[in-house]
């Protein structure tokens, strides 16, 4: 039954959240149908009768569900990335779209700068070998990140991040997005593609998923780069093609990777050969994998539940 009609305004919680947002939706007079582990299967029933759904990824809100839901109003995304969403058919339907990038914005910036520093400084690899016994130092001589020059693919909340954070390491930041109209902070240089593939020792991707970022990271692109550089994918496993990414440690043009997502995520759903490929390549002592947890901390979840309710409030305080 329509939601509106019965006189009971529903909410679908359809991902993890904080309290902060379940508590807000709840002093707005919604009633919550609590399902933060859902699954695909399950979306269409729980739906029925919402007016609204808080989602991240673990369904997909299809032009066929969306139509299937014409009493939905309203759609909250935990986390950036609209690639869930139908949002062609929401906007012909009415339904308002809602996300939240400046939520975990930082969680994932401070990921990656982790991640980078620990390739840099051979932490990961060299830590294993004193588990092992092996007390290395020569072999585990690392580099510095001052002097660098960082090029960042994407200058949205994620990547502005990572270049604040960058800040105090003085490198040379080079950024390339034509999507944004933004200025850039006075330490950033807005770049080419082919500025970036020339001049960057670090080059890290900070795009959503689209019909243009899909394999960014090809032949293509590998053969572009100039000079080895240590690769960072913080953003969607499809922005990079993992086939030729191993080519590139192979042939030495990836100096060294870190992923915290991968095509065709997660681990256990992955067809044979990408399974493989990760594996193989989690074993390298220049790859760091983790398993999509960037922006993934504690801070982050509030961050971002904070930011779904009080875009929610002033859209539905304003009818």
């Amino acid at each position: 039954m329509d939601g509106e009609m019965s006189g009971k305004k529903e909410v679908l919680i359809a991902a993890p959240v904080h309290p902060v947002l379940t508590e807000g939706l709840e002093k707005m007079g919604y009633c919550l149908r609590m399902a933060p582990e859902i699954k695909k299967e399950e979306a269409g029933k729980l739906l029925q009768g919402c007016l609204g759904v808080i989602t991240s990824t673990r369904i997909q809100l299809s032009r066929e569900l969306l139509a299937q839901n014409p009493q939905l109003r309203w759609i909250g995304r935990m986390g950036s990335g609209l690639e869930v969403i139908d949002t062609g058919a929401a906007a012909e339907k009415g339904i308002a779209v809602f996300a939240s990038p400046e939520g975990n914005c930082n969680a994932v910036a401070e990921h990656a700068l982790g991640m980078l520093l620990s390739l840099l400084k051979k932490i990961p690899s060299s830590a294993h070998e004193v588990g092992q016994g092996r007390w290395l130092r020569e072999e585990n001589r690392g580099e510095e990140l001052e002097g660098k020059t960082v090029g960042l693919i994407g200058f949205g909340h994620t990547g502005r991040a990572f270049a604040r954070l960058l800040g105090g390491f003085e490198v040379n930041i080079l950024a390339h997005d034509p999507y944004t109209k933004q200025e850039f902070p006075e330490n950033v240089e807005r770049a080419t593609l082919s500025e970036i593939q020339v001049r960057a020792d670090v080059v890290s991707f900070h795009v959503p998923i689209r019909a243009d970022t899909h394999y960014y990271f090809n032949e293509a692109f590998l053969t572009a780069l100039q000079k080895p550089v240590v690769l960072l994918n913080t953003s969607r496993g499809e922005v990079v093609q993992s086939e030729v990414l191993e080519r590139g440690l192979i042939s030495g043009k990836i100096k060294a990777a870190a992923l915290d997502v991968w095509e065709g995520e997660p681990l256990p759903k992955m067809p044979e050969a990408e399974r493989s490929r990760l594996l193989r390549l989690a074993q390298r002592a220049d790859v760091l994998i983790t398993p999509h947890i960037a922006g993934y901390s504690k801070e982050a979840l509030y961050k971002m539940s904070r930011s779904l309710l009080q875009k929610l409030t002033a859209y539905l305080g304003n009818g």
